[in-house]
């Protein structure tokens, strides 16, 4: 009873945007990890503003931290009782929301994975994505290249998201590996490496303060750590802090995924080397667009050729750039940032 209170209060916090009452039958639902996080700020804004432009109704949900399903899990089950014509979903487990996702496509709704892809990644009918892996592999090329000869003796520190490991996380963390040089194992499960240059992982639930406890564990573990891979730059912010308090902010290279504008102005700083840029607000304006032509037509969205999901894009952002790897610089990088 005590979650069922709590599940319908996370709910009632969800906001409403109503187009033109002519418009109402399609409708639609965001659902995000947080309503905290920048990056999901960003996405709800470019959903609501495509709602208006299309003329649809759109419901907005979060969970209360990263890693909150339950709540998810809640939100779904209401766009399905609402009758809703899609979701846009970023799932914190990407796995346990498997069930209720089939009962929404089961249902007639079109579910559109953003950013994190299922696991499997088609129990969506599609997904809008950054490359993850990709964005991962950018920034450990760029950390490679940055320490050239000193990457071989590196000690690297993972900042994980949740323990859960939905692919997010996966794929930027065996992305960056694979950039780094390093043998992933199984490529789809984080932890399983025996790369001596691995000091550990810690999780962070993609947060300021949980990059500040992960940095302090692992710095206790290694406190000669050198490298620094951030699942998203709040959690990249939160490492800093820590490595400043032990007077190591000047010899740590810290890499992170996200390029919103507080990301884009540490890189700048000096706080983050380089950090892979990803848009937001294009993958939910298309994820919207794509719900509307499915209620129009029946017509699903199709995947960006070569890859099983479409692809939103991704720029390594630094003022450092390395021999080799492709980037923009923090100019570039404001231009086109978010948050």
């Amino acid at each position: 009873m005590k979650k069922s209170v709590l599940a319908f209060g996370a709910l009632a916090l969800g906001v409403a945007f109503s187009a033109p009452a002519m418009a109402a039958d399609v409708s639609a639902c965001l659902i995000t990890k947080t309503d905290t996080n920048p990056f999901f700020v960003k996405m709800k804004e470019g959903a609501t503003a495509k709602a208006k432009e299309l003329g649809m109704t759109l419901k907005s949900y979060a969970g209360k931290i990263d890693g909150d399903s339950e709540t998810q899990v809640a939100a779904i089950e209401t766009c399905i009782a609402d009758g809703a014509k899609g979701i846009l979903l970023t799932a914190s487990d990407t796995k346990g929301i498997v069930p209720v996702v089939k009962k929404a496509r089961d249902a007639g709704i079109l579910v559109i994975a953003l950013d994190t892809p299922l696991d499997p990644i088609d129990a969506a009918d599609s997904t809008f994505a950054t490359d993850n892996f990709l964005a991962g592999k950018l920034i450990g090329q760029w950390a490679a290249a940055t320490l050239g000869d000193a990457a071989k003796d590196a000690k690297v520190a993972f900042l994980d998201l949740t323990p859960a490991q939905p692919t997010v996380g996966v794929l930027r963390d065996q992305g960056f590996m694979t950039g780094f040089g390093m043998d992933t194992k199984d490529p789809n499960k984080i932890g399983d490496e025996d790369d001596s240059r691995i000091v550990g992982h810690d999780v962070t639930n993609g947060n300021e303060e949980g990059g500040r406890t992960a940095m302090e564990n692992l710095l206790q573990k290694d406190p000669t750590i050198n490298v620094v891979y951030t699942i998203n730059e709040p959690a990249a912010a939160g490492a800093f802090q820590s490595l400043k308090a032990v007077g190591r902010d000047k010899d740590v290279l810290i890499v992170s995924v996200d390029g919103g504008c507080p990301g884009v102005k540490n890189v700048t700083e000096g706080v983050i080397g380089a950090t892979s840029q990803q848009y937001p607000l294009q993958m939910a304006a298309l994820g919207m667009e794509a719900i509307k032509k499915f209620a129009d037509s029946g017509e699903k969205p199709k995947p960006t050729e070569g890859k099983n999901f479409f692809d939103t894009g991704v720029s390594l952002v630094t003022d450092k750039p390395a021999s080799g790897v492709e980037s923009i610089d923090t100019k570039a990088g404001m231009d086109k940032c978010w948050g």
